[in-house]
């Protein structure tokens, strides 16, 4: 039975490394592997609200699906989500030393600021599903 936490934030525009990350091929055949679904090549940016950075440091600690690097790349810790009731996607936390503790990034199968209608500053909720 699987477990589920919450997480809100702010949509924000990144520096489109996400959507360089995601379009390596490595990266782009461990998620549809992994996850199930082929990623949009970008990322949706989410700055947590307080309560929500407290689930982030929580979910550091939590058995998560992993996106194992080629030399010279970071790791990547992944969750299966959902926005709403029925869009599916996936959390990714970048395993990099310096990576803002109040920021997650969402993977999904197509471009989500399209699909559900969002832009910068609209405030989001994500359900993450734990093993």
């Amino acid at each position: 039975m699987c477990k589920t936490v919450h997480i809100r934030g702010k949509v924000f525009s990144g520096t489109g490394e996400g959507a360089k990350f995601i379009e390596l091929p490595w990266v782009k055949s461990q998620i549809k592997e992994k996850l199930g679904f082929t990623p949009y090549p970008g990322t949706l940016n989410i700055k947590l609200d307080d309560e929500s950075v407290k689930i982030r440091k929580m979910l550091e600690k939590v058995k998560a699906i992993e996106i194992l690097p080629i030399a010279g790349y970071c790791a990547g810790k992944c969750f299966m989500a959902r926005i709403g009731e029925k869009m599916e996607c996936a959390v990714i936390l970048p395993q990099i030393s310096d990576y803002p503790e109040d920021v997650i990034e969402i993977v999904a199968p197509l471009n989500l600021r399209k699909k559900i209608s969002i832009k910068d500053g609209d405030c989001i909720e994500i359900k993450i599903m734990l093993e």
